[in-house]
């Protein structure tokens, strides 16, 4: 299918054509159905690893440093947590983008915010992960 460029309607003109004329031809930002399902599997997976990361911490209370820090080095729960962290940053930055994107009206202050949300996501998933390989390898 090729794009041909048409020339801008008249007033009159343009009040005629449907919406579907309007828009034909623009094309499509292609990206709708691959955010859609990515908010969908990291949700999945944000259930299961939520549930597992607070039986860990009801089974860690009252434990000192010692055994949580050796429980939290295990390779098991390291990977687990790393996986909750990221699943979870992800779907945060995806939430947080499509707020923006449906309810902020001014392109500009648009394009701000979404680079500040992706900032804010690398940043939060950096402190994290730093924290939490702290614990398993030491420091």
């Amino acid at each position: 299918m090729t794009t041909t460029l048409r020339p801008t309607p008249s007033p009159n003109e343009a009040q005629i054509r449907t919406p579907l004329a309007r828009v034909r031809g623009l094309g499509s930002a292609k990206d709708g159905t691959e955010h859609f399902w990515r908010q969908r599997v990291t949700a999945v997976a944000n259930l299961f690893l939520v549930i597992f990361a607070v039986i860990l911490v009801l089974r860690l209370v009252g434990a000192d440093y010692a055994e949580v820090r050796e429980t939290l080095s295990g390779p098991f729960v390291t990977v687990a947590l790393t996986m909750l962290i990221l699943s979870g940053v992800i779907h945060m930055r995806l939430g947080m983008q499509t707020i923006i994107e449906d309810y902020i009206h001014s392109e500009g202050l648009k394009v701000v915010l979404l680079m500040l949300n992706t900032f804010f996501a690398i940043a939060v998933g950096a402190t994290c992960l730093v924290a939490v390989l702290q614990l398993a390898f030491g420091s």
